[in-house]
């Protein structure tokens, strides 16, 4: 009777993990197709503003890349927006245990992942597979669509709100202009001259080669949390 009992809780629990987990994927699945939405319209607004001050060449394209990525390219700059398939929980140590939203029901901590990559245009126009991209701000939403963002320029107060903000049009309008400013102001440094004073075969080969050798935006830099 034990075994019996103790088996029941096992997929009691198993049941109800696994149901919370899927409604916290199909709640980051709809909350970014919001995202793509909010990309799309940025994109048509960009456009408008710059199409008289700007070459063609660097006004702002948006490309949906399927149900788990997005692109947004704006001058020499693509920002990658990749939703994560799987459902993640924290660390003990992380502050979202602090929060009295979450100590009222734990489930409530498990969230999917919005990541937002900035890359070179080049590295993908020149297909130089050994280029560089840095992460620079990762979105967190719970089955409530309550969320907390992270990274360069974004609120330094993490997850303070996370128990009352709902993820919106508008927060993720300015979480997303906040991505381009700092992308944009990131710029491509040198890179130091012993790390790139030997170049191989293949690379000489190629018909534009300075576009083949590795580059990225602090290669050979260390990447801090204020690096602007």
């Amino acid at each position: 009777m034990e075994t019996t009992t103790k088996n029941d809780n096992q997929l009691d629990g198993m049941i109800i993990k696994t149901n919370l987990k899927q409604e916290v994927y199909r709640k980051t699945v709809s909350s970014f197709a919001l995202l793509k939405e909010v990309l799309k319209e940025l994109a048509e607004e960009y456009r408008e503003k710059l199409k008289d001050k700007v070459d063609e060449n660097v006004l702002p394209i948006y490309q949906e890349k399927g149900l788990f990525e997005a692109e947004f390219r704006i001058g020499g700059d693509l920002l990658i927006f990749s939703m994560h398939s799987n459902v993640f929980v924290f660390n003990r140590e992380h502050p979202m245990w602090k929060l009295d939203y979450i100590k009222a029901n734990p489930m409530n901590s498990y969230c999917g992942v919005f990541n937002i990559y900035n890359f070179l245009a080049d590295s993908f126009k020149y297909n130089r597979l050994e280029d560089l991209g840095y992460l620079i701000a990762r979105i967190f939403v719970n089955r409530e669509n309550h969320f907390f963002v992270e990274g360069k320029r974004q609120t330094s107060e993490v997850v303070k709100d996370f128990g009352s903000d709902e993820l919106s049009k508008e927060y993720l309008k300015d979480i997303i202009e906040t991505a381009v400013q700092y992308a944009i102001d990131f710029d491509l440094l040198v890179p130091p001259y012993d790390q790139v004073k030997i170049a191989n075969v293949e690379q000489m080969h190629a018909e534009i080669y300075h576009s083949k050798i590795q580059t990225g935006k602090r290669l050979g830099f260390k990447f801090n949390s204020d690096d602007i």
